[in-house]
C-alpha cells in the first residue's frame, strides 16, 4: 500500500494539466487538477458532495470545457470514449439489442453491420440472452449492464463512469464490481471511475485520488495493492481494510486541508 503515485508513465493514455473550471453563477467548481491517467489502470475519484468529480470526467468527454489548464491525449486528439451515468439512461421504448446500437447508429453502421459487436458487447456484461427484452423487463442492475455494453460496443480506450452502481442495493453493487473487473481484464480497457464508497474505491481500483471541497483539486493519491486482477476475497484481506482505512483518513483531512 502506497500513497505515493504511479511511476510515470512516459506515454500516458491522459493527462490533465492544472485544468479548472468556473460555472456561470462565479462559482469555481475544479481548480489547478492535475491527473495522469496510465492504459490499464482503474483510477478512481473520491470526495465529497460538489467537489468536481462528475465535472472533471464531463471536461475529459468534451461535454463541459475547461477554462484554464490543458487536457491532453496520447496522439494528440480525443479518442471515441465510454461513458456511463449514474442512471442507466436507457431508451424506454427500445430493446436492449438497440440500446447497445445506439453509439454505432449513430456513426452511420447499421443494425445488420453492427449485430456481432452488439451481441459481442452483451455478452460480455453477461446478458446475451436478454437482447430482446425492454428495460422495464430488466432489473436495475441488468439495466446498469446493458449501459455499460452501450458503452463498450465501440471499444474505447476509456471508460468513464460516474457513480453508475450508486443507486443499486449492496449485493448487486458487489456482483457489479466484481463483473466490471472481469470486463477490464477480459478486454483491457482504462477506467476512470467516480464514487462515493470508499469501500468501493479500495476494491476496484489501482490508484484513487481524494479531491478537496469546492474547488476540487488533488489532495491525495493512493496506489491499492495488490495490483488488479483481483478476486472477491479481497474484500476481506488486510490490505482492503489499510487501503480502506486510508481513503478514510485522507477524506477527513481533505474537508479541513490538513497535510497527512
Amino acid at each position: 500500500m502506497s500513497a505515493t503515485p504511479l511511476s510515470p508513465d512516459p506515454d500516458p493514455l491522459l493527462r490533465l494539466e492544472g485544468i479548472s473550471k468556473t460555472f456561470p453563477n462565479g462559482t469555481v467548481g475544479i481548480g489547478r487538477f492535475d491527473l495522469t491517467v496510465n492504459e490499464g489502470e482503474i483510477v478512481t475519484l473520491i470526495g465529497p458532495s460538489g467537489c468536481g468529480k462528475s465535472t472533471v470526467l464531463r471536461m475529459i468527454a468534451g461535454l463541459e470545457r475547461a477554462d484554464e489548464g490543458a487536457i491532453l491525449w496520447r496522439g494528440g486528439k480525443r479518442p471515441d470514449l465510454g461513458f456511463v451515468f449514474q442512471e442507466a439512461t436507457l431508451m424506454p421504448w427500445a430493446s436492449a439489442f438497440d440500446n447497445v446500437w445506439l453509439p454505432l447508429r449513430l456513426k452511420g453502421v447499421s443494425r445488420e453491420k453492427a449485430r456481432q459487436a452488439i451481441e459481442e458487447a452483451l455478452e460480455l456484461v453477461g446478458l446475451a440472452d436478454f437482447a430482446r427484452a425492454a428495460p422495464r423487463e430488466l432489473s436495475g442492475g441488468m439495466r446498469m449492464r446493458v449501459s455499460i455494453a452501450r458503452a463498450l460496443v465501440l471499444h474505447p480506450p476509456l471508460l468513464l463512469m460516474d457513480e453508475p452502481f450508486a443507486a443499486l442495493d449492496e449485493i448487486t453493487r458487489f456482483r457489479l464490481n466484481d463483473d466490471l473487473l472481469a470486463v477490464r481484464e477480459r478486454i483491457g480497457c482504462t477506467v476512470l471511475f467516480v464514487t462515493h464508497s470508499i469501500f468501493e474505491a479500495a476494491y476496484l481500483s489501482s490508484r484513487v485520488v481524494t479531491l478537496t471541497p469546492r474547488p476540487g483539486r488533488v489532495f491525495d493519491e493512493l496506489r491499492v495493492e495488490p495490483p488488479l486482477p483481483r478476486r472477491d476475497d479481497f474484500r476481506l484481506s488486510p490490505g482492503f481494510a489499510e487501503a480502506a482505512r486510508h481513503l478514510s483518513e485522507a477524506l477527513q483531512r481533505a474537508m479541513t486541508d490538513e497535510p497527512a
